[in-house]
C-alpha cells in the first residue's frame, strides 16, 4: 500500500511545525495535523532559553524572534545570571508562544508543508510498513491517511500517545495555578517580578507590547480547572505575593490550570514517534517547557530526514529515545525542584529561604552549573566507549574562515565538517559527499577536526597533527554518519 505522505506530524505548535519545517526542507513529503482552526493568541509558554534561539539560529528564525521580545540575562527570584554564558544569547527571552509559532508556521509553509487546519486525529493503527491515521474533517465526518512515520507533537491529552497504548505516569505539581493576560496602569519597574510569600505566589511578566503575562496561586484556595476565574482574584493573589496589583485591568484571557509531572516511558513504537508535551509534561518552574519540545523535534528530524531518504539506517531512529528521554528525565527533576522550593516554604521561613538560595547561587561553581543547566547549553548525548572526549557535545558557534559562523554553515540542515585546511586532499572529500555535507575551516590555528550533526551536536572528532590521517578518519566518519559516497552506491553502515 503506498503512503499518501512520508510523514505526517499531529500538532501545529512549535515542536510540530519545527520538525515539519527541517523534513519539508530536507525534501521529506510531510502533512501536519491540527485540531485549531487558526492562531491563537493566548498562550502560558513564554521562556525561550540559550540553546533554543542556538537552534532558531540554525534555521535562520533567532535575529526575527529577538525583535518580538525582551531580553533578560537573569532568572528572577533565584538570581540565576546567565550573562556569561558560551553563547550568542546570554539571557532568556521573554515572548509569548504564538510568536514562536509564527516564525516556524511561516518557515514550514514556505518549504512545503500541508497544514489541515480544524481537523482531529482519532485513532493511529500502524503496521510493518506503515501507519494509518484516521482523522476527522470540519465537517465530523473520518477518512484515513497512510504515512509512513507519524510524529505526535498533540501536547499533554496526546490521541497519538494513547492510541498506542503508552501509559504517562506521574503526579500533578501544582493544582490551581491562574493565568492572566491584562494590561496595567502601573507596571513593575522592573519586570519581571516574582514573589512566594507564605499561601500566595505571583509572577508578573511584560510581553513587550503592553500586555503582561500574571500567574498566581494561592495555597488555600484550590480550585478545579472548570472554575471560573475573576480578575480580583488574581489581584488579590499578586497583593499578598508582591504587594501590589500593579493596576491590572481589561484581562484579554483568564484561566486555570494545574501542572503535572509526567513522562511517557517510551518514546518510539514502531514508526510513531512523540515530542514535546506528548512525551513529557512538568511544571513551569524555569520556563524549559517550550525549549525541551523544540529541541526533542530539532533532535528527531534529521534522522528522520536521512532515514526517509536512504541515507541512514533504521537504527539511527533508536539513538531518538536514547538520547532524549534522560534529557526529559532531569528537567522533570529540576522544574520540579524549583517549584518545590518556591511554592511549599512556610511564612516565616519564606526570608531563610531566598537568602539561603541567593548565597549558594552566589558561588561561582554553582551559578554556572544552574545557569547552563536550566539554558540548555550543557545538554550532551552519551558517547561510545574511545570516542573523542568531544563526542556528543553541544557544538560551539565558531567563527569559520569564510566569514561566517557554524551556526550560518547549519542553516543548510546537513552535517557540517569543520577541519583545518588541506589544499591538497580536502577538494577530493568535498567533491565525494557534494551535496550531503558542507566542508568548512575555522577561523584562526586548530588540529581538530569535528563533523557536527544538523541539530548541532558533535557526531565524531579528532586531535591529530597529521594532515592523512586527519582525512582518512574524516572520510570513515562521514561514511558512518552521512552514508556512503556520491560517487558510490551502497548503504550506510549501522551506527
Amino acid at each position: 500500500m503506498g503512503s499518501d505522505v512520508d510523514v505526517l506530524v499531529v500538532g501545529a505548535g512549535p515542536a510540530g511545525l519545527l520538525l515539519a519545517g527541517d523534513l519539508a526542507e530536507a525534501g521529506v513529503r510531510c502533512t501536519v495535523v491540527e485540531r485549531r482552526q487558526g492562531e491563537s493568541r493566548l498562550t502560558r509558554a513564554f521562556a525561550v532559553h540559550a540553546r533554543t534561539m542556538e537552534q532558531l539560529d540554525a534555521r535562520g528564525l533567532a535575529d526575527d524572534l529577538l525583535l518580538t521580545g525582551l531580553r533578560n540575562p537573569i532568572l528572577q527570584f533565584l538570581r540565576i545570571d546567565l550573562s556569561r554564558l558560551p553563547t550568542r544569547y546570554p539571557h532568556v527571552l521573554v515572548t509569548p508562544q504564538y510568536n514562536t509559532e509564527r516564525l516556524l508556521l511561516a518557515r514550514a509553509l514556505d518549504h512545503g508543508v500541508n497544514i489541515m487546519r480544524a481537523h482531529e486525529v482519532t485513532g493511529v493503527l500502524q503496521d510493518p510498513t506503515g501507519v494509518d491515521v484516521t482523522v476527522k474533517t470540519p465537517a465530523g465526518t473520518e477518512h484515513t491517511l497512510r504515512a509512513d512515520y507519524v510524529v505526535g507533537a498533540d501536547g499533554r491529552n496526546s490521541c497519538v500517545r494513547q492510541s498506542l497504548g503508552l501509559p504517562f505516569p506521574g503526579r500533578s505539581a501544582i493544582r490551581s495555578m491562574m493565568l492572566a493576560d491584562v494590561r496595567m496602569a502601573d507596571p513593575p519597574k522592573k519586570p519581571p517580578t516574582v514573589a512566594a510569600i507564605g499561601d500566595a505566589f505571583a509572577i508578573v511578566v511584560p510581553f513587550g507590547d503592553g500586555w503582561f503575562r500574571v500567574m498566581a496561586w494561592n495555597r488555600h484556595h484550590p480550585m478545579p480547572d472548570n472554575a471560573s476565574v475573576g480578575l480580583e482574584e488574581i489581584k488579590d493573589v499578586a497583593r499578598q505575593a508582591l504587594g501590589s496589583d500593579f493596576g491590572m485591568h481589561d484581562p484579554r484571557w483568564l484561566s486555570r490550570f494545574h501542572s503535572d509531572e509526567r513522562q511517557s516511558p517510551r518514546y518510539r513504537v514502531g514508526r510513531v514517534f512523540l515530542v514535546g508535551d506528548a512525551a513529557h509534561v512538568h511544571s513551569p518552574a524555569g520556563g524549559m517547557g517550550l525549549n525541551t519540545s523544540i529541541q526533542d523535534s530539532a533532535n528527531l528530524s534529521w534522522k528522520l530526514a536521512a532515514v526517509q531518504r536512504g541515507r541512514a539506517p533504521e537504527a539511527l531512529l533508536d539513538s531518538y529515545q536514547d538520547e532524549r528521554h534522560p534529557v526529559g528525565q532531569r528537567v522533570l527533576r529540576m522544574s520540579g525542584a524549583l517549584l518545590r522550593g518556591v511554592l511549599t516554604t512556610p511564612r516565616a521561613l519564606c526570608g531563610l529561604r531566598d537568602l539561603s538560595a541567593r548565597t549558594v547561587l552566589q558561588t561561582p561553581p554553582v551559578a554556572r552549573r544552574m545557569a547552563r543547566a536550566i539554558s540548555g547549553i550543557d545538554i550532551s548525548y552519551a558517547a561510545p566507549a574511545g570516542a573523542h572526549p568531544l563526542v556528543g557535545k553541544r557544538a560551539p558557534d565558531v567563527a569559520l574562515s569564510d566569514g561566517r559562523r557554524l551556526y550560518e554553515a547549519l542553516r543548510k540542515r546537513r552535517f557540517v565538517l569543520v577541519t583545518p585546511p588541506d589544499p591538497e586532499r580536502l577538494p577530493s572529500l568535498i567533491k565525494e559527499w557534494s551535496g550531503e555535507v558542507e566542508i568548512v575551516s575555522p577561523k584562526g590555528t586548530t588540529k581538530k577536526s569535528v563533523l557536527v550533526r544538523p541539530d548541532a551536536y558533535i557526531a565524531w572528532a579528532i586531535s591529530d597533527e597529521s594532515p592523512e590521517r586527519r582525512i582518512d578518519a574524516a572520510r570513515q566518519a562521514l561514511t558512518q554518519w552521512c552514508g556512503p559516497q556520491a560517487t558510490s552506491s551502497g548503504t550506510p553502515s549501522p551506527d
